[in-house]
């Protein structure tokens, strides 16, 4: 019984003890092994970091008008923690959770505002949250300022995004600590967030709604620029979109937006939009014939009307729509008077591989290199060309429709308004620049074509009489005849191409320059897609911008 009594007895010991050296293990693993990392378990549990947003650089035009603003937008970070799983609240809300003292998953970020909507949609372009491939291209690693987290808001399109890593502010945050309940019960310290880079655009904002109430319910595009510096004065496409959308509207909003097919209001027309340039392209002809020296000034073609090449048939636009003819013509009335036949001649001359050189020089082949996403380069076509894409021979008809803008040859109309600004600028090619340029240390970037200045004379005097009383631009005669020292030079165009039914159409164009030189000086084109002539169509929208600027 003793016996029995003794061993239950030290079985308990050795099971007390046991417990007691189990506890001890414990109680150290937990004090001395693992303390520090259950103390910072219970720091970060009553010490958070609040997100302090920095504001986005605010974008101007060039006379100090506000094009993009920040908002403050209030976010909510999810328990967790994890970058990402945010959500934004009201203003209300966000009041709510100051008032009670459980600010301490609140955060300060900035949205968006673009006063002017879709005025310059295109130019601006907008704002969206940053998805899985852009992280992917851009990812944040140590020591690296400039890059893309979950829940990033970073520019989608236009100045936005060719321009993100000045805009984008750096962030900022706050240490605070709070209690069990999530109350602050004291701040710790703080990070003040700098805000992004301010820019000022070369933009006018008074021409940009000029040009987007006159191209209301037009496809199309218009593009302005200083021809001595690239600075860019107008970019519009049309029909345009209301940047706001993507921040504050719902997806169905956005949706419209992204699946208008037939008006395609996201597609930037200025830069990326290829289309025939019709009689514009006619100056670059011009140009290579009297550097080629295949004419001189005085050098008369005879209009015939139509040109026949074996069983096809080349007519002049005055011959099929008046059944008259112009009689032997030089180049400065074939300029004023926008005559086929005579460029018909003048390319058979000049030859498609020079005329493809002079379109090289001019830069059409290749983008011009404007601060924005999606430029798009010329569509220049060539006998190697047509062997390589479409199996077949160039030959002289191909050359004809080439020489007056026709055929494959496709523009954008940045690339026309380069046409017209090299002319402007002394046989000079600017890079066009949607950054105001007002530092003496920022030369304009700007190449020599190669033509001499006797040659520019020649195409201005051409280009003044298409503006003049005579000439195919009708609406700028008055302008011309009152305004002797600052009279516009210009070529109209009326480009054919075959519609969707299948049906023969034509696009409206019109280019031109003015302006004494500096601030004054101004390159202007017009696109309307499918409108019809050019000096009926496009002219008209021009002479508004030019008037404003001149006034």
């Amino acid at each position: 019984m003793k016996n029995n009594l003794r061993e239950k007895q030290w079985l308990l010991n050795l099971f007390l003890a046991l417990a007691a050296i189990i506890f001890i293990a414990r109680l150290f693993q937990l004090q001395v092994i693992k303390g520090k990392d259950y103390q910072n378990l219970a720091d970060n549990n009553r010490i958070r970091k609040i997100k302090i947003g920095g504001p986005r650089g605010i974008i101007f035009d060039r006379h100090g008008e506000i094009l993009a603003k920040n908002r403050p937008v209030f976010k909510l970070t999810s328990a967790s923690g994890q970058l990402g799983e945010e959500k934004i609240i009201s203003y209300e809300e966000a009041l709510e959770l100051q008032a009670s003292g459980k600010e301490g998953s609140l955060f300060l970020d900035y949205g968006r505002d673009y006063p002017q909507a879709e005025v310059f949609g295109h130019a601006i372009g907008y704002l969206g949250e940053v998805n899985q491939k852009e992280i992917g291209e851009n990812p944040c690693l140590p020591g690296k300022k400039y890059c893309f987290r979950p829940g990033m808001m970073v520019g989608k399109t236009g100045i936005e995004q060719f321009y993100d890593q000045q805009l984008q502010g750096e962030e900022g945050g706050e240490l605070i600590e709070v209690n069990t309940v999530g109350k602050t019960i004291r701040r710790i310290g703080r990070v003040d967030p700098v805000s992004g880079k301010n820019l000022v655009l070369a933009l006018d904002a008074d021409l940009q709604r000029i040009a987007n109430s006159q191209m209301n319910g037009k496809k199309g595009a218009v593009v302005a620029s200083n021809p001595e510096t690239g600075e860019i004065l107008v970019l519009y496409s049309s029909p345009s979109f209301n940047p706001n959308l993507f921040f504050s509207s719902s997806g169905d909003a956005i949706s419209r937006l992204v699946n208008d097919r037939e008006n395609q209001p996201l597609f930037n027309r200025a830069i990326a939009g290829l289309y025939p340039p019709g009689s514009t392209f006619k100056i670059v002809t011009s140009v290579a014939g009297l550097e080629e020296k295949k004419i001189t000034k005085n050098t008369l073609i005879n209009d015939p009307g139509v040109i026949y090449v074996g069983s096809y048939k080349y007519a002049n636009w005055y011959f099929t729509g008046y059944g008259r003819t112009e009689g032997e013509i030089n180049l400065i009335k074939a300029i004023k008077r926008s005559t086929d036949t005579y460029f018909y001649k003048l390319g058979e001359m000049v030859g498609i591989e020079k005329l493809n050189l002079w379109t090289e020089k001019f830069g059409l082949g290749k983008t011009f290199g404007i601060d924005l996403p999606g430029e798009v380069a010329g569509l220049i076509p060539s006998p190697r060309w047509k062997e390589k894409v479409k199996g077949e021979s160039w030959f002289l008809g191909n050359t004809y429709h080439y020489s007056i803008g026709q055929g494959d040859l496709a523009l954008t109309p940045l690339g026309v308004n380069q046409i017209t600004s090299a002319v402007a600028n002394a046989g000079k090619i600017c890079r066009p620049r949607m950054l105001k340029t007002d530092n003496e240390d920022k030369d304009p970037d700007c190449l020599e074509v190669g033509i001499k200045k006797e040659t520019l004379a020649v195409i201005k005097e051409g280009m003044i009489e298409a503006c003049s009383s005579g000439g195919t631009a009708f609406p700028f005669f008055e302008w011309n005849e009152k305004n002797k020292n600052n009279q516009i030079a210009c070529k109209t165009g009326t480009a054919e191409y075959v519609g969707s039914e299948g049906k023969i159409q034509t696009h409206a164009w019109f280019s031109a320059f003015a302006g004494d030189g500096g601030r004054g000086k101004i390159a202007v084109t017009v696109l309307v897609e499918a409108g019809g002539e050019g000096s009926s169509v496009a002219a008209p929208i021009a002479k508004e911008i030019l008037t404003e600027h001149f006034k």
